[in-house]
């Protein structure tokens, strides 16, 4: 049996049309690996940019199995899997048992980690300072929460995607 198309989004209106073009902009200045060698070199940190992702979730939502991990930054649990082994390498996690399965485990930062994850947000946040320097505390605190809420809305829209597209394998 075949599956069902997934349905096409409406035109986009202009204002979504140049918060993606903004975002497109924003998204490149910020993942250059040129920026990521000098925050890196900033932080004291010498770690790519999938390592500095994993870390970074670690510290927002730890400790989690590395498929949670995976599903939140939208990647194979493969490349977790590799990325969480080259960070305990590093000394900067640690495998711990989940108390809800005690054959799972759920990765955890050390305190090398958590001084490594405050480092690296010191040093992004500098930049941030210096480049938004000129803008009043109430236009920050709009972006701040305009940014989280459109990150939340994007995780949620991912993860009714992925429930579309595995209800559609199983039906086929």
């Amino acid at each position: 049996m075949p599956t069902e198309p997934l349905p096409q989004p409406s035109v986009a209106s202009p204002e979504v049309i140049e918060i993606e073009r903004a975002l497109t902009r924003v998204t490149y200045l910020s993942t250059r690996a040129r920026a990521h060698d000098r925050l890196m070199a900033i932080a004291g940190i010498p770690l790519d940019r999938a390592a500095v992702a994993v870390l970074r979730q670690v510290a927002d939502s730890e400790p989690r199995r590395p498929g949670e991990l995976a599903q939140r930054l939208g990647v194979e649990a493969s490349h977790v899997t590799r990325t969480v082994q080259q960070l305990q390498k590093a000394g900067y996690v640690t495998r711990v048992p989940d108390p809800d399965d005690r054959r799972a485990q759920r990765i955890q930062l050390t305190e090398a980690g958590r001084a490594a994850v405050g480092r690296i947000r010191d040093a992004g946040a500098r930049g941030l300072q210096l480049a938004l320097g000129d803008w009043d505390r109430e236009d920050l605190g709009r972006l701040a929460a305009l940014f989280h809420r459109m990150a939340d809305d994007f995780l949620s829209y991912a993860a009714d995607e992925e429930s579309e597209q595995s209800g559609q394998a199983l039906r086929a």
